[in-house]
């Protein structure tokens, strides 16, 4: 049986803008265009890889991914179809506490690194910082040491004190392990108490390695080490864990599954550390 209602409720509509019925119906038959086709799926991966990535991708990135993946596309295109569906990079906020002690009577070492973020090798720069995590059941600290040049988490600890025993101690053995060096290596940090304490010092042999701290109340000194901790916690969501093991669990798949394998780094060509790492061994042989 014929709706007539659908077909009054068509016409009047069809008056109210001022086409054809029949203007309506081809319309409504008309094949997508090619462009819409490409752009449903374009969508599709785009809705994909920002899935992949919790959230964490913009456009930038997700044009990047989306070449390695054989689609020819710019990225404002891709920030246009972001936008118009609503799809968007996790949003971040200002996050600080000072973790740094160095109200202390310890040794300061001089700025040996000087901001040159940019070796020209492997185990030639590290960088080393600790940062607060909240959880209900209280605070974790999560430290980490980075090598400069390919910008990996090559060391880490996390703990619920700030002893060096259990912070910058742990965090250096594991580098050593993930990453031996012979000599010439600058170790740089704040000066914060945990890093010029002697427990610490003596972990670091004076023939292979040159210990360096920031200036005084300077950040910039150790800035890549604290944009760490920023991609850290706006890329897991700034908040507070509901336990311990909560925050260890995530924070461990951040690190060694997410950021030193999958994540694109712009400082290394929009490569994850690991990629960075095979590139460069095939460029070598």
């Amino acid at each position: 049986m014929k709706d007539h209602r659908h077909e009054f409720a068509v016409e009047k509509m069809c008056r109210v803008f001022n086409v054809s019925r029949s203007g309506y119906y081809n319309w409504l038959k008309r094949k997508p265009s090619k462009r819409e086709q490409e752009r449903e799926l374009l969508l599709a991966e785009i809705d994909k890889i920002h899935t992949q990535s919790n959230g964490r991708y913009g456009s930038p990135k997700i044009t990047i991914e989306l070449r390695d993946r054989g689609f020819s596309v710019s990225r404002p295109r891709v920030a246009r179809i972001m936008r118009a569906n609503g799809i968007r990079s996790v949003i971040s906020r200002k996050f600080r506490v000072c973790t740094t002690d160095s109200n202390h009577g310890f040794k300061i070492n001089p700025n040996l690194l000087d901001r040159n973020f940019s070796p020209d090798g492997p185990a030639k720069s590290w960088v080393s910082d600790i940062t607060y995590i909240r959880t209900e059941e209280g605070w974790l600290y999560l430290t980490m040491i980075m090598d400069l040049y390919d910008r990996k988490i090559i060391g880490w600890s996390m703990s619920t004190t700030m002893h060096a025993e259990n912070t910058v101690i742990p965090a250096w053995r594991m580098a050593q392990i993930n990453r031996p060096f012979f000599r010439g290596l600058v170790f740089h940090s704040d000066r914060g108490v945990q890093y010029a304490c002697f427990e610490f010092r003596k972990e670091l042999d004076p023939e292979k390695v040159s210990q360096s701290m920031s200036r005084k109340a300077n950040c910039w000194d150790n800035a890549v080490a604290e944009n760490f901790f920023k991609i850290l916690k706006s890329e897991t969501g700034y908040r507070k864990y509901d336990s311990i093991a909560q925050a260890k669990q995530i924070i461990f798949e951040f690190i060694e599954i997410w950021y030193n394998r999958i994540r694109r780094h712009s400082s290394l060509g929009y490569l994850s550390p690991e990629q960075f790492g095979k590139t460069i061994n095939k460029i070598a042989l």
